[in-house]
């Protein structure tokens, strides 16, 4: 089966209250298979979005997943996953070692940086997870 990935993560300040979003489609059908909404704490925003990246690709692996495309708004973690730039902030390597290791399981995938409109889904759900504690106050 190949998903197609949407993530977003977002800090309210940088650090800020933080939350990791995506959104997995099936590939061929379109048809939601899951949504993820991950209120982090207080983060930067890098770490959300490689949070984001990281609790997509385990969901991707519980439905079965054999391919994904990942596609994101932040073109940093975009061409950090493609290997173009480095990841060198101690708090963000081992993330980036984890996501690393879950592509390498897969039998295929790709990654985009798209614009911010076109990931109005996982940004949504990004800030679902911020203001979720806030509901619950």
């Amino acid at each position: 089966m190949r998903l197609l990935i949407h993530t977003d993560g977002a800090a309210r300040g940088n650090p800020g209250p933080a939350g990791a979003g995506a959104i997995l489609r099936d590939a061929s059908s379109g048809e939601v298979l899951a949504e993820i909404a991950t209120f982090l704490g207080v983060r930067t925003n890098n770490y959300a979005e490689w949070t984001a990246v990281e609790l997509a690709l385990a969901e991707a692996e519980r439905l079965g997943a054999s391919q994904v495309d990942l596609r994101m708004d932040s073109q940093l973690v975009a061409r950090q996953i493609a290997g173009r730039y480095r990841v060198k902030h101690p708090d963000l390597q081992p993330i980036h070692a984890r996501v690393m290791r879950m592509l390498a399981r897969l039998g295929g995938y790709s990654v985009g940086h798209i614009p911010r409109e076109q990931n109005k889904d996982a940004d949504r759900l990004s800030n679902v997870a911020i203001d979720a504690p806030l509901d619950r106050a």
